[in-house]
């Protein structure tokens, strides 16, 4: 299913289903449909899934070979929120059917747009068997097709913009009003499992973090899934404020996701949700919260279900670490014209005369003359470059051979403040990486290695000392880190240089912890790598790479936007003599 930007809408609805023919077909319609009903059943598709549309009366000719209406694509352009009529039964009362609390439904300039129906997937229970059997579930998201020119120029979110409140009591309204509604029409109550729960948490994790709706397909083959016999559905929504309740009450004006609610298949669902910082009324077209609900079907209740959340099953409130942020950080503004460093694709070096120097990118992997912006630095054993403080200015952060660690921070006018030293000694032996570890913390961690393969992670006070730190994992072999979301899920992920050359991938999730996996081999042949500088906006906005400091005065930029390395190309200059800051 295509990417599609939620920044394009005021709510969306979605929705992905693996049933058998007559499933969504059961009679009886919402006492309170929602603005985006649709006037058509969905499409059964024999075969494997397939995207269909929630069709309105205009779909024209039949798609060849089924005998089925064409899929029919919601106008969700921006600007034109009325342009969703061709899918959809009645947009009336969509503004008030999100409108923040305390304002006015009526349409006005200030408004969102008006919501859409996203197309459901469909499959006969032969293909749900089949392709249980064949497929391999698939935990990586990989980058759509690329967004408008219109949403680019906007900022996306990222796992920074998370907030990791407790949403026990949402996921409990989302729970009740899905089995009151079904309680309505004599069905039987849909059970709760942690296990499915916590696949639905990271999915709506990912896709708030990401700012996009959409389905992960492969979510019924997933393990998590526990292997359901008897069909699988998927709904999505978002919201600006947190009243969970009303998230049902979309699923149910639409047919598409109202059969979902109503199947009487499903016996066990798992509940995401996920809040943001975004803020309607400061920063339109940002939504606060984000609801994934699972459902499946299965012909003897897997072990570990529960009567509702908050049973032995159910997913425990996060314990407080070392992630949790001091303060809440809102998004920086600083222009950077005059500063030292520019943005987040620029390149910064240190030449042997311990010059910092500067060659600012231009985008399209294009990068300026060299400046030199800062002197002093010759006995660093490595340079890496942060927003520390999170003020929107670029700063540095310098390990040295004596074993300090201090702060240079970035003035918006020029140059940088005087060093603060925020570790005294110990960090000569430690290899380092810095970046947005933690999914609900804006500010920058600091994940250091150190001589026993401990990988450690520290909290970021600002311009206080660097003392407390939580193990994130242990028996760690590297002599070179970087920090960059190298699967495009919207969480950082760390690449760890082996002394063989080889690079494996610990893929992070926003929590202290990376995953618990085998970890990957990502890359090989890296042994002459001196340094590697995450990147971002080098190949256009929210682009994502690393470039490598390598030998004969190599350097070059690998792209990460789609998940993976993708073919590198070499950064032309003079670089005898320099060491790439990471």
């Amino acid at each position: 299913m295509r990417k599609i930007s939620a920044r394009a809408l005021a709510a969306m609805i979605c929705v992905l289903a693996l049933i058998s023919p007559g499933a969504g077909q059961l009679g009886g319609s919402s006492s309170n449909p929602g603005p985006a009903a649709s006037s058509a059943s969905p499409l059964i598709v024999p075969g494997p899934p397939s995207a269909v549309y929630d069709g309105g009366s205009g779909a024209a000719d039949a798609a060849p070979g089924l005998g089925l209406a064409p899929a029919v694509e919601p106008d969700i352009r921006r600007g034109n929120p009325d342009g969703v009529a061709a899918a959809l039964a009645d947009t009336s009362g969509a503004a008030s059917a999100v409108a923040p609390t305390g304002m006015s439904a009526a349409p006005s300039a200030q408004e969102p747009p008006k919501p859409a129906a996203i197309p459901p997937l469909s499959a006969t229970e032969a293909d749900l068997a089949a392709l249980s059997q064949s497929q391999t579930p698939s935990m990586q998201t990989q980058a759509g097709p690329a967004a408008s020119a219109e949403s680019l120029q906007s900022q996306a979110l990222t796992t920074e913009a998370l907030v990791r409140d407790d949403a026990s009591a949402q996921i409990s309204a989302v729970f009740n009003a899905v089995n009151t509604y079904r309680a309505s029409f004599g069905l039987p109550a849909v059970k709760y499992h942690a296990t499915v729960a916590a696949m639905a948490q990271e999915w709506s994790d990912s896709i708030a973090s990401r700012e996009v709706i959409e389905h992960r397909s492969s979510f019924w083959t997933d393990p998590r899934a526990l292997s359901p016999t008897n069909g699988a559905g998927e709904v999505i929504a978002v919201r600006w404020d947190r009243d969970a309740a009303q998230l049902v009450e979309w699923w149910k004006g639409s047919p598409a996701h109202n059969a979902i609610l109503k199947d009487p298949r499903f016996n066990v669902m798992g509940i995401g949700i996920t809040f943001t910082d975004g803020n309607w009324q400061t920063t339109p077209n940002r939504y606060s919260m984000w609801g994934v609900v699972d459902f499946f079907g299965y012909g003897t209740l897997p072990a570990g279900t529960t009567a509702s959340p908050g049973g032995s099953g159910a997913l425990p409130v996060p314990a407080a670490s070392v992630c949790d942020p001091l303060v809440r950080h809102m998004p920086p503004t600083a222009g950077l014209t005059a500063a030292a460093i520019k943005g987040p694709g620029d390149l910064v070096s240190v030449n042997s005369s311990g010059e910092l120097l500067n060659r600012p990118s231009l985008g399209n992997r294009q990068f300026g003359a060299q400046q030199v912006i800062g002197s002093g630095f010759g006995a660093a054993k490595e340079v890496f470059v942060t927003d520390w403080e999170r003020d929107g200015v670029f700063d540095v952060l310098a390990q040295w051979t004596d074993g300090r660690v201090t702060l240079h921070s970035g003035v918006a006018g020029g140059g940088f403040l005087p060093a603060v030293t925020l570790g005294q000694s110990g960090w000569a032996g430690m290899t380092l990486a810095l970046g947005g570890w933690c999914a609900n913390n804006r500010l920058p961690q600091l994940v250091a290695l150190d001589g026993s393969g401990n990988l450690w992670l520290y909290l970021n006070r600002g311009k206080g000392d660097l003392t407390e730190r939580t193990l994130m994992a242990s028996g760690v072999s590297a002599n070179r880190l970087a920090m960059v979301d190298y699967d495009a899920d919207g969480f950082q992920d760390l690449l760890a240089r082996q002394p063989d050359g080889n690079v494996r991938l610990y893929r992070g999730s926003g929590a202290p912890a990376p995953r618990a996996e085998s970890r990957a081999l990502v890359a090989s042949g890296w042994t002459d790598v001196t340094s590697i500088r995450p990147l971002r906006d080098v190949t256009g906005l929210n682009s994502t790479g690393v470039a490598l400091r390598r030998a004969g005065d190599t350097v070059q930029y690998w792209d990460l936007s789609i998940g993976t390395l993708a073919t590198p190309s070499s950064v032309p200059g003079a670089w005898t003599g320099q060491r790439l800051a990471q």
